[in-house]
């Protein structure tokens, strides 16, 4: 398959080659079908529509052409990186915070990997690993509010809505490369320690209850004292702490992020998912308070 376009841009890892493409089945395949050459390692995808795009526990993606960027990373990490919590806090951090320098707004992040403003759904990322590690983002771009409602997705918006206008995507995309680049650079420096916190910081939900599903099937209630790269702690009673490796946190085909509200039982989303066979990852869910 050709390109439409070639961009390059001065990046230390990511994003020296970015291919363009009109339409293609999935970024994420794409990427992928590269993924037998590690000279191909920090190439960014972006297609302006997929037929088969794919999010999160096999969801079918459906945007129509131009209205979301649609990109994947291919990258061939070192072994001490390529653990899912750490590439997941990456991706999500870093895609947060171009965001949030574009839309002048605050950005948090929706255990595990959905990116919301003002409690809406903006951007979703799935990442998949086998020889290479393939990051895809769906970033909201120029839906409108009739749009999303018109599909049922009441908890959804798109960077548009946020400005009040429909933005470039190139410089939209440009922002996100950059940021994933500043921070990759970072991991291979070393410095798990700040994305550990800045992660933290944009799920905010340190002292909170909270619900861990298990791959086991075993579910742990509890209030979040504390969650790094290698263990959330709970304190399950009184002064006990119980600290489970992320690896045991999977959830596989239960309740998927925060849970909706009780009185609205409504579910943000990135343009129209249709929910499919569930695939395992670790999942915290916050309780409702009343």
């Amino acid at each position: 398959m050709t390109s439409r376009e070639t961009r390059h841009l001065d990046t230390r890892h990511l994003g020296r080659s970015i291919l363009l493409f009109d339409e293609v089945r999935s970024t994420n395949d794409l990427a992928a079908s590269m993924a037998h050459d590690a000279d191909f390692g920090g190439m960014v995808f972006v297609a302006g529509h997929q037929s088969q795009g794919r999010g999160q526990y096999g969801r079918l993606w459906q945007a129509r052409p131009g209205a979301s960027l649609l990109m994947s990373v291919l990258l061939f990490p070192p072994p001490e990186l390529r653990r899912p919590a750490i590439l997941t806090a990456w991706a999500a951090v870093g895609v947060a915070e171009a965001i949030a320098d574009l839309a002048d707004a605050p950005v948090h992040i929706k255990w595990p990997n959905d990116l919301l403003v003002s409690g809406r759904k903006i951007c979703g990322i799935l990442i998949e690993q086998s020889g290479a590690v393939v990051i895809g983002i769906g970033l909201n771009l120029n839906q409108t509010a009739e749009e999303f409602a018109a599909n049922g997705l009441l908890e959804a918006t798109s960077l548009g809505i946020v400005l009040g206008k429909a933005p470039d995507p190139a410089p939209v995309l440009e922002a996100v490369v950059h940021r994933l680049d500043e921070w990759y650079d970072r991991l291979l420096w070393g410095d798990l320690v700040t994305l550990q916190s800045a992660w933290k910081q944009r799920l905010g939900l340190l002292g909170r209850p909270v619900r861990v599903d298990l791959a086991d099937g075993t579910t742990r209630f509890g209030r979040l004292r504390d969650m790094t790269f290698y263990g959330v702690e709970l304190e399950t009673g009184g002064y006990t702490a119980d600290t489970i490796r992320p690896e045991l946190i999977r959830g596989r085909c239960r309740s998927i992020g925060i849970r909706p509200s009780p009185r609205t039982g409504r579910r943000g989303g990135t343009d129209r998912e249709v929910r499919g066979r569930a695939r395992g990852f670790f999942w915290l869910f916050p309780q409702t308070l009343r």
